[in-house]
């Protein structure tokens, strides 16, 4: 595995790959990789011939008093994970030189930004699609894998990939979980025991709406409500029901698919989940 740190080195790794038309996959995180970032490595290998993957910690996603000093940070053993999942090159640049204090511009999507996590951190979608676009124009791959645990990400980043053109195909990978329910996230490393089976709740009450989906939108976000506002130790930011597509909260019976949403706070730590309600009640990912 190649490990480059600049735009320019990446671009002269690819160039011969892409000279070759070799189909390019490429994964973006975070870092603190878990089991869910390296199933989206093992689609990217499935699929593609060669498989680029960055770790970066974007400060640009993190609002005021949010944890980007702390978030986790374990470069050498994520490095190590990937090439052991196969990654053929790995992007670590540098966050004064990728987000240098003189830039002047911003990706904005409207609408889709200004609810759900968007109303409760301000600014976050805008740190997110800056840095998903720079990104994929110094990757320039054929196609970008993102987990489905970040939902509205995935909606926004799809949606600003089809508004700019963008020549890249997003694909939604499965949402991976724990044994006992809990979605695989970074974050996770900051529960206390005692927290974990406490955040535990937000996959409970996505099962339960999940299981007892009879189309109607209202029963449904009330169910997940109560159950996540009866819970001990969980502080609830939002449980919603919202169109697949347009984010947009429904209302009454549905005909067709859902998307059930949630965030609360466990502890200090802010945890978000969803799942998808189908009529048949199969909702998986």
């Amino acid at each position: 595995m190649d490990v480059c740190t600049t735009v320019h080195a990446l671009r002269a790794r690819l160039d011969e790959p892409r000279r070759a038309r070799q189909t390019l996959g490429f994964v973006p995180t975070m870092g603190a990789l878990h089991e869910g970032h390296l199933s989206l490595v093992r689609a990217a290998r499935a699929e593609c011939d060669v498989v680029a993957a960055s770790i970066f910690v974007n400060p640009l996603q993190f609002g005021p008093g949010e944890d980007f000093a702390a978030y986790p940070r374990d470069l050498e053993n994520d490095l190590a994970r990937y090439e052991a999942a196969g990654v053929d090159v790995a992007f670590t640049p540098d966050v004064a030189t990728f987000t240098p204090a003189d830039r002047l511009t911003t990706v904005h999507v409207a609408g889709l930004t200004e609810r759900l996590e968007g109303a409760a951190r301000p600014g976050h979608f805008d740190g997110v699609t800056t840095i998903v676009a720079k990104l994929f124009t110094a990757v320039q791959p054929e196609r970008a894998y993102f987990g489905a645990k970040d939902y509205q990400q995935l909606v926004v980043i799809r949606r600003m990939v089809a508004d700019l053109d963008m020549p890249v195909a997003v694909v939604a990978c499965p949402t991976v979980r724990e044994p006992d329910g809990i979605a695989l996230s970074s974050r996770n490393a900051y529960l206390t025991p005692e927290q974990r089976e406490q955040a535990r709740t937000l996959s409970r009450a996505l099962f339960a709406a999940r299981d007892r989906w009879d189309g109607d939108a209202d029963s449904a976000r009330a169910l997940l409500r109560r159950i996540m506002g009866a819970a001990p130790g969980v502080r609830l930011d939002y449980a919603e029901v919202c169109d697949p597509q347009t984010l947009e909260p429904l209302e009454g019976v549905v005909g067709g698919p859902a998307r059930a949403l949630v965030a609360a706070h466990v502890g200090g730590t802010r945890l978000i989940d969803n799942l998808r309600l189908d009529p048949c009640g199969a909702g998986t990912q």
